[in-house]
């Protein structure tokens, strides 16, 4: 990754001026190992991916990094709320910066560089045309406080979960891309309550496991999983904060502009315990793609026809596509051969 591979700034919002290059495209998380699906626990073992792939590093930088952090700058201008950190999670929000930095420095070293001497850290990042020297655990040191500092630097949100009473508590992240969720509702919320939304899968005893695994995640040994839902336009911020301004585009669906409108929203969680802390980090990095984006791959698309023709009531409606379920499904028929 280099300087000139980062796009200038689009946007996520208004104009919506964000696309995928070729090479975007054919790095896509794309979600679907089957013909259908059903929620799951489906973690893994956050193993190190081919070369240029999204699970290359812990931290996946692309060709979007500026708009994002261009677009995080504007949510938390709008809405500082969307960054929060519980007075007893402080350890923990350094023990992030300094996961991000030594991850960031270490995988794309012509954009991010990290010099340490003793608490005396110098961090550039030449992206965003930024040189700090600070004093690791002197917040005062930094123009904002430590979680807030770095993660306007690293792309997805990040939710820091403290591990105590046998559960996962959300007492610290920050949130500005979310799909329909808002962390000044969840903060401080345990594991199960924050996923209480979920039709099925507490039936299945699907977060018990989950929680159960988590809990156990050793430091170095990080796991991952990929989650999906549908978006209308190439907007980041679906959060119920800001409802009134994306909630009516659901019903702009038609025929004649799924391609361009609908996006599949797929959402790479990574998962890494925190050295000093024993806090665990929730990072929910986020990809965008159009259907006329997808459908250059027309094994994906025919792949996402049986999955959205086949979807259980419950999860059509809980991923808010019930206004425009039918006329999707008809679309993607055109790259099914069995249809």
């Amino acid at each position: 990754m280099s300087l000139d591979s980062i796009k200038p700034i689009e946007t996520y919002r208004d104009d919506f001026t964000y696309s995928n290059s070729a090479a975007a495209i054919a790095r896509f998380p794309f979600p679907f190992p089957e013909d259908n699906y059903m929620y799951s626990v489906n973690i893994e073992p956050a193993t190190v991916g081919p070369a240029g792939s999204i699970f290359e590093h812990w931290f996946d930088v692309d060709e979007h990094y500026r708009s994002e952090m261009a677009e995080r700058a504007l949510v938390l201008a709008r809405d500082p709320r969307r960054c929060m950190v519980m007075p007893h999670m402080q350890e923990a929000a350094w023990d992030t910066l300094e996961m991000l930095m030594e991850h960031l420095a270490t995988d794309y070293p012509a954009l991010f560089s990290l010099h340490r001497e003793g608490n005396h850290w110098h961090w550039q990042n030449r992206v965003l045309e930024l040189d700090q020297h600070f004093t690791f655990g002197d917040a005062s040191t930094l123009p904002c406080e430590p979680l807030e500092y770095i993660t306007r630097q690293a792309q997805g949100d990040f939710a820091v979960l403290d591990q105590r009473d046998g559960d996962l508590y959300m007492d610290a992240g920050i949130v500005t891309c979310p799909a329909d969720w808002s962390l000044a509702f969840d903060a401080g919320m345990s594991f199960k309550q924050w996923h209480a939304p979920v039709p099925m899968a507490h039936q299945m005893g699907v977060f018990d496991r989950a929680l159960k695994y988590l809990m156990n995640i050793q430091v170095g040994k990080p796991v991952r999983r990929l989650n999906w839902t549908l978006t209308i336009n190439p907007r980041m911020d679906t959060s119920p904060e800001t409802f009134h301004e994306w909630g009516h585009e659901r019903g702009q669906v038609t025929a004649d502009n799924v391609g361009q409108l609908v996006h599949l929203r797929v959402e790479l969680q990574f998962m890494p315990r925190l050295p000093r802390s024993n806090a665990l980090l929730f990072g929910i990095r986020t990809y965008l793609i159009s259907f006329d984006e997808l459908a250059t791959q027309p094994r994906w698309a025919c792949r996402l026809h049986r999955v959205l023709r086949d979807l259980p009531p419950q999860l059509i409606e809980y991923k808010g596509l019930s206004r425009y379920h039918s006329t999707i499904v008809e679309w993607l028929s055109q790259f099914d051969p069995e249809a």
